[in-house]
């Protein structure tokens, strides 16, 4: 690891000061316990006098051993070879002369009896085991017979081929100059080189601090998981506490005690400073009897970093997603709130009026229930009926907002008892001086029972359809043409047209929202509208009272409503049910 940089925050001095002196006593100790058992050793026993010393000769050494009795006693396979080279100093052949026990003993389980010859004797390594020749062994050899000097270790990896097919050989391979020959060992499986490639697949290492010095004994893999360098010193625990980061030291000194003093087994996690690794410690006392000091400290360092930045980017997540979840909540609640205030509920209120009137909404799901289209059906001063249908352009409480404000608005103009040509203009007026943003569509009109007379205006909005002797049509375009949207244009002028109604008939009033598709074609989905309604009227005649009506526009409403709805959509029935309002 690099130098340890200072560290500007006093706490965090403070506590690696603390690691410091904790490990600084233990050695202390350790040091103490070494000169007490130095101290301590029983003295040589003395060589007893007289005749019995002379009753006691020392033993004369025996013959040498053999070479071969050398190499039988060898833990690990060997092969004693004479290598043959060319004029040029080219490896042309490996003489086999003469194996241990171990290597015969791994050449029996892993070689097939047949595969191979007998040895019987001196033989060419590379004949009897061809594929040998693109290995690392004749560099080796070759290397070692010129510079003089051990070669390997370097992993091998061979197959042989045997009747029941290729057998595939690992192993860790060292060669070095014996004589005139060359002894070829070799471990099976590259036990170490396993080791540390476990440890790099698992991202797991392990090591043993010496407290009585800064002697650490690192496991192969050690550098590699925490990304040293090949020729880096392995840190001592002062040279990890330094690299530690500051929030990450209370816990390292707690794990520190709990070994050293506590002579407990425990864990903590460590964030490094300038990797910004993390990494699960491992760490249990070693001591050199029952009930003595701690000795060393052995701990295994597991990188954790990719899990803690799962489990991390996963809470960031959770908590987008709670507060997601309390926001569409709360637009949720406003959402009820403003529906119930602006989308009326209608019962026998407008029998005064000879009408009857019923209604269905449809939020869009994807805004949490707030859309802007919008209803009303009011009273008026003058014993005249408003009725008004809108759709503020775009989603969500800012499309509620203008939708509240143009209801309330109307409701407010009105009162002036204004033709409808007049409210509507103010209403753009009010839709203008809200900002760029704010636009919708609308019909008002005003409903004049005395005459079964519908007057109306339309701002950008679908017409409304006469539904009369099974038959449905929209109603004709002013005389001028439908106006712009509310909120586009100041100072826009809007002409009114009329409608009379006869007893039995249905105007239905509705926002685009029900009708469009996808790149639909706008004429299409007023035929698809018109015949729907025709249809709902055939299969379910509403007969008299509101909720017969209530029953067709919840039919009409199902038959147009599907997948494809990107908007919310309303609908508003009024039937003339008597010629003589009350």
């Amino acid at each position: 690891m690099d130098e340890p940089s200072s560290m500007g925050d006093p706490r965090s001095r403070l506590g690696l000061q603390a690691i410091q002196e904790l490990l600084e006593a233990q050695r202390r100790r350790v040091r103490a316990y070494a000169e007490l058992q130095r101290d301590a050793r029983p003295a040589r026993p003395a060589r007893p006098a007289g005749p019995a010393a002379s009753a006691a000769p020392m033993p004369s050494p025996s013959p040498s051993p053999s070479a071969q009795e050398v190499l039988d006693a060898f833990p690990v396979a060997a092969l004693l070879v004479t290598p043959v080279f060319d004029g040029d100093g080219g490896l042309r052949d490996a003489v086999y002369v003469t194996q241990n026990a171990a290597a015969r003993k791994i050449a029996s389980t892993l070689i097939p009896p047949g595969a191979v010859p007998r040895w019987t004797g001196p033989v060419s390594l590379f004949e009897r085991f061809p594929t040998l020749t693109r290995t690392a062994i004749p560099r080796m050899l070759t290397r070692a017979f010129h510079e003089g000097t051990p070669q390997g270790p370097e992993t091998v990896e061979w197959f042989l081929d045997t009747d029941a097919g290729p057998v595939r050989v690992n192993d860790e391979v060292r060669i070095a100059p014996c004589g005139e020959q060359f002894l070829l060992t070799w471990e099976r499986g590259s036990r170490l080189g396993m080791a540390a490639a476990a440890q790099q697949l698992v991202h797991t290492c392990w090591a043993e601090w010496n407290l009585g010095d800064h002697g650490v004994t690192p496991s192969r893999g050690f550098r590699r998981v925490l990304r040293l360098a090949d020729d880096a010193p392995v840190p001592s625990l002062s040279d990890l506490a330094a690299e530690v980061a500051p929030d990450s030291l209370p816990d390292l000194y707690q794990t520190l005690y709990d070994v050293i003093l506590r002579k407990r087994t425990t864990e903590c996690e460590l964030r490094l400073r300038r990797s910004k690794r993390v990494f699960r410690l491992v760490a249990e006392p070693v001591r050199i009897a029952p009930g003595s000091l701690v000795w060393a400290l052995r701990a295994v360092l597991t990188d954790v970093t990719a899990d803690r930045r799962r489990r991390e980017a996963a809470e960031r997540a959770e908590r987008e997603a709670r507060r997601q979840r309390e926001r569409a909540e709360a637009v949720a609640e406003v959402a009820d709130v403003l529906r119930e205030a602006v989308l009326p509920h209608f019962q026998d209120e407008l029998e005064s009026f000879g009408l009857e009137a019923a209604a269905v909404y449809r939020p869009d799901a994807r805004e949490a229930g707030v859309g802007g289209d919008w209803y009303k059906a009011r009273k008026l001063p003058d014993g005249r009926l408003l009725v008004a249908l809108g759709d503020a352009r775009g989603h969500g409480l800012e499309a509620a907002t203008l939708m509240a404000k143009l209801r309330y608005a109307l409701a407010g103009l009105a009162y002036t008892e204004e033709p409808v040509e007049h409210l509507t203009q103010w209403l753009n007026e009010v839709a203008c001086a809200d900002g760029t943003e704010s636009t919708a569509t609308a019909i008002i009109a005003r409903y004049h029972p005395e005459r079964g007379l519908l007057r109306w205006t339309c701002a950008g909005h679908p017409r409304p359809v006469l539904v009369r002797n099974g038959r449905a049509v929209q109603l004709p375009d002013p005389e001028d043409g439908p106006g712009l949207p509310l909120g586009v244009l100041p100072g826009s002028a809007y002409t009114a047209t009329e409608a009379e109604l006869q007893v039995g008939d249905i105007v239905l009033m509705y926002s685009d929202g029900l009708t469009e598709r996808r790149a639909g074609d706008p004429e299409l989905d007023t035929n698809r509208f018109l015949a729907t309604a025709e249809h709902c009227l055939r299969e379910a005649s509403p007969g008299a009272g509101h909720q017969a009506l209530q029953e067709y526009v919840e039919c009409l409403v199902a038959e147009l409503d599907g997948s494809h709805r990107t908007d919310d959509a309303t609908l508003l029935a009024l039937r003339r049910i008597s010629s003589e309002p009350t």
